[in-house]
Parts: C-alpha cells; sequence; structure tokens
C-alpha cells in the first residue's frame, strides 16, 4: 500500500473551492485533486477492504503509525477519487480522537458539497466517512 502526501488544510481547500464561479468549474478541481491521490495495485482491492453504500466502487484501509492514522485509498471513478481527497485533508495523518472530534458534515457545509452532488453519491460519502470513523474508534480501543 502506498501511503499519500497531503498539503492541502481543510481551511485551504475551502478558501480554494469558494474562489471558483460554478460548481462545474469546483468538480474539475475535486476531480483533478482526485488525480493526486496514489492509485493501488489490483491486489488492494479486496472485498474486505470495499466501502459499502458507494455508488462507485471504494477500497479503503487504515494504517496506524505511532499515533497518528493514515488512510490509505482507491476508486475507479474519477469523481469519487476526489471526493476521497477531500476527506483525506480533513483526516489523514491525525490521531483516533482527532479524527473522531472532526466535525465533517460542518466541513462539507462549509465546502457546501453535499447539496451539489446526487443523494447516493452522498450517501457513500457519508459511508467512506463512517468507516474512517470506525477505524479510528478501533484504533483507540487497541
Amino acid at each position: 500500500m502506498t501511503r499519500l502526501s497531503i498539503d492541502v488544510t481543510p481551511d485551504d481547500l475551502i478558501d480554494t473551492l469558494s474562489f471558483f464561479d460554478s460548481w462545474e468549474d469546483r468538480y474539475r478541481y475535486i476531480i483533478d485533486l482526485g488525480k493526486m491521490l496514489v492509485e493501488q495495485d489490483a491486489s488492494f482491492r479486496t472485498d474486505e477492504r470495499l466501502v459499502r453504500g458507494c455508488q462507485s466502487q471504494v477500497w479503503m484501509d487504515c494504517e496506524p503509525d505511532g499515533d497518528q492514522l493514515y488512510v490509505i485509498v482507491d476508486s475507479d471513478a474519477h469523481i469519487v477519487k476526489g471526493l476521497l481527497y477531500v476527506v483525506l485533508v480533513a483526516y489523514h495523518g491525525k490521531t483516533p480522537t482527532e479524527i473522531l472530534a472532526w466535525d465533517m458534515e460542518g466541513f462539507f457545509t462549509q465546502l457546501d458539497l453535499i447539496k451539489h452532488l446526487s443523494p447516493t453519491r452522498g450517501n457513500g460519502l457519508r459511508a467512506m466517512v463512517k468507516r474512517i470513523q470506525h477505524c479510528a474508534q478501533a484504533a483507540l480501543v487497541g
């Protein structure tokens, strides 16, 4: 598995997306963000890593490193890779406690994101978030 390095902060992302006048331009930017995700090899795409509830196929794994949790992801859809990147901006490299304390719904509201996604895409995005939160909870329990 290849770990991603993310240099974008949540505030950076909010500022950048607010710069665009149209959601079409914002979608293009989100898709471009997804291109920065490292494509995992085929062995990563297992049933146990598959996130249920997503319209597209999404594979996810969490890797603890000291007190931080790193999320490894892959998807078969460009827009979903971008949405994964958005989620990782908030969670990647954080402690399990920080992940569980983060207000992801509030972050999505600040990005004005959910209302611009189809209901199934929004549900899939929330399924990804729940999977990461579950990993964080499991890491705390040990």
